[in-house]
């Protein structure tokens, strides 16, 4: 067994709307109609996000002063 980083682990849509601050329907309507590239996995019925990729989407959207 390997260890994987903190932001490789992959999370369902309702932790990563607590993680990200947006509502599970608002992840769910993003990856419909594409508005951003969150790289979702879907396994089965249930989807997947990536840390790592929740991580760089937040990062892009920060305001720099």
């Amino acid at each position: 067994m390997h260890n994987k980083k903190h932001n490789d682990e992959y999370i369902d849509r309702k932790t990563a709307a607590k993680y990200t601050g947006f509502s599970p329907g608002t992840l769910a309507v993003w990856d419909c109609t594409k508005r951003y590239n969150l790289k979702p996995i879907k396994i089965g019925r249930s989807v997947r996000y990536r840390k790592k990729y929740l991580d760089e989407f937040l990062e892009s959207r920060l305001i720099k002063y």
